[in-house]
């Protein structure tokens, strides 16, 4: 459970914010190449997949697992339509192929949303993991868009350069494109339709019983997560220069729950959270990972990972973000008890939320709100 916050950020957070943007724009003169090149970038797209299933999970109460799936149907029609080996022999500008990408997965986002919104719960759930496997099993067996190794070598625009050598246009791309998602997601969620979607994931009976069209609502946000899933299989391809069925394989689907619900299954920058956690144990683990018979070791990455996934869930059902706000605010109630010790002319209490006049948990309130 969190609290319901007042949407006004103490300066201590403002600080926290101004930091991480700073750290961020500075990452190519902070960190070395590999580490904003690589893993930096990687998280960022990461996130953008991650940030998909919370967006739909968080303001619209569906847990889908057809993410992945819709950010290979990006990728491979971008793919396919630009130089590449593998394939189609069409070979159109990037730009071009970029849009047909974002919009071949809008489209099938859609159409899963309009079959998948009539359902709820684990019904929902199994429908949209049925998706994402439609997906990988037709592109692995289509092999004139796959080929039979993938399609490699995959043209990008000019602006992108060679990411080997100079890996910082890519990263600002991918920090930028994740900034405009999730500042686009906040502005959704204060807009009619964010509100009634909101509206429709607490009590869909009595919104429907209002007038609203429950079917609809979920449809549009299922495309609008199409589009940020497809932003990120985009520049997944532009990262790896290629994209293959293994892109799309179930083991990906799981990947990103996990960076979703390590982060923070309801918190918007959890996804980001999540992916740099996920891709620094992805990438450190192995080398201080111990021996432990045959059960734990550094080739045993996926053991490590459940153990951890299973440790923050157990602690934080709210994860890496739920556990800070739940640290944060107990600090703050401890100041808030020491300068109520100190007398009348100290500060004021602050409320268990964290702001003063913030009234703190209220029931069935781990969502955010607009």
């Amino acid at each position: 459970m969190t609290s319901v916050r007042t949407g006004r950020l103490s300066p201590a957070a403002w600080a926290g914010v101004s930091l991480t943007l700073i750290v961020l724009l500075l990452a190519p003169v902070i960190f070395s190449d590999f580490f904003y090149g690589v893993l930096l970038t990687r998280a960022l797209w990461l996130g953008l997949v991650a940030m998909s299933v919370i967006f739909l999970a968080s303001y619209g109460g569906m847990v889908s697992l057809a993410q992945v799936g819709l950010f290979g149907v990006a990728g491979f029609t971008m793919a396919n339509l630009v130089a590449a080996d593998g394939g189609l022999p069409a070979e159109i500008d990037p730009w071009l192929a970029v849009i047909a990408g974002l919009v071949a997965a809008v489209v099938v986002g859609l159409i899963f949303g309009a079959i998948a919104a009539r359902s709820e719960g684990i019904y929902f759930l199994m429908i949209t993991l049925a998706f994402g496997v439609m997906v990988f099993y037709f592109f692995g067996q289509v092999t004139q868009l796959s080929g039979h190794g993938g399609v490699n070598n995959i043209e990008v625009p000019s602006i992108i350069g060679d990411r080997v050598t100079d890996p910082a246009p890519l990263y600002y791309i991918c920090l930028g494109v994740s900034a405009i998602a999730f500042l686009g997601v906040r502005y959704l969620a204060r807009t009619p339709f964010g509100l009634s979607l909101q509206g429709i994931r607490d009590d869909p009976t009595r919104m429907r019983a209002l007038g609203y069209h429950v079917t609809l609502h979920r449809m549009v946000a299922f495309g609008f997560a199409a589009l940020i899933a497809a932003a990120a299989g985009i520049l997944s391809v532009w990262y790896n220069r290629r994209i293959g069925p293994g892109s799309v394989n179930l083991g990906e689907v799981i990947d990103v729950l996990v960076i979703a619900v390590i982060g923070g299954l309801y918190r918007l920058q959890g996804a980001w959270v999540g992916a740099v956690a996920f891709v620094l144990l992805d990438n450190y683990s192995r080398s201080w990972t111990p021996d432990i018979g045959t059960v734990l070791g550094p080739d045993r990455f996926n053991t490590l990972l459940g153990l951890i996934f299973l440790a923050i869930v157990l602690v934080s059902p709210g994860g890496l973000v739920g556990l800070w706000e739940r640290a944060r605010d107990w600090l703050r109630a401890q100041f808030g008890r020491q300068a109520a010790r100190d007398g009348p002319g100290g500060p004021p209490r602050a409320g268990p939320g964290g702001e003063e006049g913030d009234p703190g948990p209220v029931a069935a309130a781990d969502r955010p709100t607009a």
